[in-house]
């Protein structure tokens, strides 16, 4: 009897869990392009057209192996609206009565699949380095799951940068050596680029017909589309950027939106390349003596431990989470993150390389755009569904933790101790973005006052019941209480009539 052998658009993996269990000479593996996973939320059209790129070339690589492949294209005509309706259409065509699937990582196609008139049969997804299972237990009656034991816990079970059960250098982590500010520099390395060949050519085009509205710009489109040009993405990193990784990973610079950081996340979250090779490959650097301990501690941790962890949260919260909001923020998300013009050269900046590139690195999504979200009072569900629209390597598993717990502090403190919020200093001390900005950094009120400035104290203020006895947050409340009334004040008068201009729609 003929199964279906479902395949995803991040599960074109070789060894995936469903692949595994497939008999190639009876079952049929299903792959399908379908106009609902592309508009749930309005994904960036290369978003788009790298996964419908990587699954028709993974659809080709799993023929090669003796796999029968039902591949559904979205410019076909006989192509249903949805994954279930595929299922249901390749199920009539030939008979089969049960789906075997590697469990998805969006509580929405879960929940879509489990309520089809059809058997799916769910598999763990073992391609991540601590199974759900695994994480449930670890998080068992701890009072708080915070990332750094996890990693800690990760590097003893995996034995990366370990020696003789000790982390290798004496330490678990080397951030006090990984928060330098970047300078310009011609030299730096740059990322590999990919030249659309004919069959990525084929989908730019289609994504353009289909998507015209979406925002984000589709072309250039330089991804590594494939496992073998994600494994040169890889090599390249890894020999000519990973030695610098650790120095700027925090940092920002208006003109290099790229600086020494990796760009694998995409491959990685579609399956091309694996989390335990990638880490293998950069311990080995630091072994062999070519690249730093921090440098190399610190990338893995983003790997080993934060990608893991936010992935263990995500599995244990289930559906619900992406509904948190535990700081009750309720407005709507301002029209300058969809391309307003703004003279905040920082979140213009971040809000048009996301635009032209589906791209930025974790402190511009951190600190700049999630930073003002946050401290603006914005809906986290309307952050959640812009960040899931508009990068590159943005799933629900991965993203929605790092948007509901990390950058907006909505799910009551179970992924982070205290929320990410900073005044314009920090952002002024990471980039250069302050340079050229219409406001001042450096003033606290008045009519060029930065508006981070402005709405760091206007958040520590009206969240004073929740945070005061924050132990990180302590001495900002003293700090708040030293200040003249009368210039306290003006603070939050002056924050205010900026939300009210914000959330208008006024240009700000």
């Amino acid at each position: 009897m003929t199964r279906l052998i479902l395949v995803l658009g991040d599960q074109l993996s070789d060894d995936l869990p469903a692949l595994r269990a497939a008999d190639p000479a009876a079952d049929l593996v299903v792959m399908a392009e379908v106009m609902e996973e592309g508009t749930y939320v309005p994904h960036h059209p290369q978003k788009i057209a790298l996964i419908l790129a990587a699954m028709r070339k993974f659809a080709r690589r799993l023929q090669e192996r003796g796999f029968r492949v039902a591949y559904s294209r979205l410019d076909d005509p006989e192509t249903g609206p949805s994954i279930g309706a595929e299922l249901l259409r390749r199920a009539e065509e030939t008979g089969a009565r049960e789906v075997i699937a590697t469990r998805p990582g969006d509580w929405r196609l879960i929940a879509a699949l489990e309520a089809l008139p059809l058997p799916v049969r769910f598999l763990p997804d073992d391609r991540f380095l601590c199974p759900a299972e695994e994480f449930a237990r670890w998080a068992e009656g701890r009072k708080q799951l915070r990332m750094e034991w996890f990693y800690r816990e990760m590097r003893r079970r995996t034995g990366l940068l370990m020696e003789g059960g000790e982390p290798a250098g004496g330490k678990w982590n080397f951030d006090a050596e990984n928060r330098k500010p970047a300078a310009p520099d011609l030299l730096r390395p740059r990322p590999l680029r990919f030249e659309p060949d004919a069959e990525v050519r084929a989908v730019l085009d289609l994504v353009e017909a289909r998507f015209p509205r979406h925002f984000g710009r589709l072309r250039p489109f330089h991804w590594p589309t494939d496992r073998a040009e994600a494994l040169l993405a890889l090599d390249h990193f890894i020999r000519e950027s990973l030695p610098r990784f650790g120095d700027e990973q925090d940092a920002m610079l208006a003109d290099d939106p790229f600086l020494s950081h990796a760009l694998l996340s995409s491959s990685m979250n579609l399956g091309l390349l694996g989390p335990m090779e990638v880490c293998r490959r950069a311990e080995t650097e630091w072994r062999e003596g070519r690249a730093p301990l921090n440098a190399v501690e610190g990338f893995i941790r983003q790997i080993l431990g934060w990608r893991e962890y936010v992935r263990g949260i995500w599995a244990l919260s289930g559906p619900d989470y992406m509904r948190s909001n535990g700081l009750g923020h309720s407005a709507a998300l301002p029209p300058l993150y969809w391309g307003r013009p703004t003279q905040m050269a920082c979140l213009s900046t971040a809000v048009a390389q996301t635009r032209d590139l589906a791209y930025a690195h974790h402190i511009q999504r951190l600190m700049v755009t999630g930073n003002f979200a946050l401290l603006a009072g914005v809906d986290p569900a309307e952050v959640h569904e812009w960040y899931l629209s508009v990068y590159i390597d943005a799933l629900e598993w991965v993203e929605a933790p790092n948007t509901i717990g990390m950058s907006q502090f909505a799910d009551h403190g179970l992924l982070g101790s205290k929320p990410y919020v900073s005044s314009g200093a920090y952002i002024d001390r990471m980039s250069d973005y302050c340079r050229g900005c219409a406001y001042a950094v450096k003033d606290r009120t008045g009519p060029r006052a930065c508006p981070f400035n402005l709405l760091y104290w206007h958040f520590l203020n009206r969240h004073r019941a929740r945070f005061e006895r924050n132990p990180r947050m302590v001495q900002m409340y003293r700090t708040w209480d030293r200040m003249e009334e009368t210039h306290r004040t003006r603070v939050l008068t002056e924050a205010e009539a900026f939300l009210g201009r914000l959330h208008a729609g006024e240009p700000v």
